[in-house]
């Protein structure tokens, strides 16, 4: 893959739940993006994640008032960014890429996520160079800022 295979970003679009699936490895209960509200490959992608009373981590953090951990907000955050850049390459797991979560900078939370909020998590590109990718990423309820960073994650060929 070199830099000449990125979208231009001339496509806006959404991914449901079944193309998510298909352009991330994770699985429940590790898989934080529910929908993608609009991709611009190579540019920006704006993705949901429904936070649920329901979730794995919740009876243990907080038991008295659950709050979703910080670093699955992170992780929400890498996984939008890993699949932009699949969806900016048009590459898939299942045609030998992933995408790994390499790095963090930046790192700021400035409110709690609790369940029934709708986290909306905004990345954009700074930079493509080879295989590696630098976002900009924020995590949003109801409009006010949750976290934000800065992301690095790298493409690798799985092999056969």
């Amino acid at each position: 893959m070199n830099d000449k295979s990125i979208n231009d970003g001339s496509a806006l679009g959404t991914m449901d739940i079944h193309e998510i699936l298909k352009h991330l490895p994770h699985r429940y209960p590790f898989l934080l993006v529910d929908k993608v509200l609009s991709v611009n490959p190579g540019v920006s992608l704006t993705a949901l994640k429904n936070v649920t009373i329901n979730e794995p981590y919740f009876p243990g953090h907080f038991p008295v008032r659950p709050v979703m951990p910080g670093v699955l907000i992170l992780e929400a955050m890498a996984q939008a960014t890993g699949l932009l850049a699949s969806q900016s390459t048009h590459t898939t797991p299942e045609n030998g890429f992933l995408y790994y979560f390499v790095g963090i900078d930046e790192a700021r939370f400035k409110k709690p996520v609790e369940p029934g909020d709708q986290l909306i998590i905004e990345v954009q590109v700074i930079r493509a160079v080879r295989n590696i990718w630098r976002f900009d990423a924020t995590a949003m309820v109801d409009g006010e800022l949750v976290c934000s960073a800065k992301i690095m994650c790298a493409a690798k060929e799985l092999e056969a």
